[in-house]
């Protein structure tokens, strides 16, 4: 018999809409009630919407915390079409026919406790969804660096947390991360009060240096964000010869392994590749295996 370990983990649920919260940048925060993903879901994975009656191509969706014990899910996501845009429209009662949790979840490595999270954009779910799991362990120390071209769907604050390495005046960090007890900074290339103007990249390459060789041994990268956040930010790894994983965003049809509409290409054996479905075989990778 194949073994096969996506199966049995995916579970069909009318989820229904308990909050949806609009916010800058044509940017929503949508929690709904669905206790079977609350509870098996892990950072990384990501949920399968049914936008609309009228369209039956979902639409995958990061997950960006949970409570097992409350039964709910929530999800950040930005207008980017007419189906996210259908889904902006749906109101507190109404339920969501959804797939989850689906995908490959990011893999805490003990030996390198100290995680930098790295989220831009609508990649910042899986990071925060991390923090969340992260924060109840005391051998790890993440540290999450989150940027974004838009504004933040979140009201910086100056952060109480203090962080060795960061420039002059960069405090900004994510409220709901302070109060966990995680650091976080903010990047932007606007100008924002107390927020790094610049890519994220360049802030992490900022703190990296100013890490001395023992404490680079113990940093690990996970990432998820825009293609090209992501290459830069595999490269940087590789830079400072880190471990990484990234989680890719890709469009995709049946979103459960069906269709291998969502396939890419990924290094197998010394110098052969293979192609992967990024809803199961994925949607985190080793960032070696894909800039390469």
């Amino acid at each position: 018999m194949i073994n096969r370990p996506h199966r049995n983990t995916i579970y069909a649920e009318q989820a229904e809409i308990l909050t949806h919260q609009a916010c800058a940048g044509d940017q929503y925060i949508l929690r709904v009630q669905a206790p079977k993903c609350a509870a098996h879901a892990l950072p990384g994975s990501f949920a399968h919407i049914q936008v609309a009656a009228a369209r039956s191509l979902r639409r995958p969706i990061s997950i960006m915390r949970t409570s097992a014990r409350e039964g709910w899910v929530e999800f950040l996501y930005k207008i980017v079409g007419s189906g996210t845009r259908l889904l902006a429209g749906r109101q507190p009662g109404d339920r969501l026919d959804m797939l989850a949790p689906i995908g490959t979840p990011f893999r805490f490595h003990r030996e390198r406790p100290r995680l930098l999270l790295i989220g831009g954009g609508v990649g910042m779910p899986p990071m925060i969804f991390a923090a969340q799991q992260l924060r109840t362990d005391p051998h790890f120390k993440p540290f999450a660096m989150l940027g974004s071209e838009v504004p933040f769907p979140f009201t910086p604050r100056p952060s109480r947390i203090v962080i060795p390495g960061m420039p002059d005046g960069v405090i900004g960090a994510m409220p709901l991360l302070d109060d966990w007890g995680i650091p976080s900074r903010l990047t932007s290339l606007r100008e924002v009060a107390g927020c790094y103007q610049g890519y994220v990249t360049d802030l992490a390459q900022h703190w990296l240096n100013s890490l001395d060789r023992e404490s680079l041994s113990q940093v690990e990268i996970l990432c998820c964000g825009p293609h090209p956040m992501l290459a830069a930010v595999a490269a940087l790894a590789a830079k400072f010869e880190l471990p990484c994983q990234v989680s890719l965003e890709e469009f995709m049809a049946c979103g459960v392994g069906g269709c291998a509409g969502c396939v890419v290409a990924v290094r197998s054996g010394q110098s052969g590749q293979a192609m992967q479905r990024v809803c199961v075989d994925g949607p985190v990778f080793d960032a070696s295996q894909l800039f390469f």
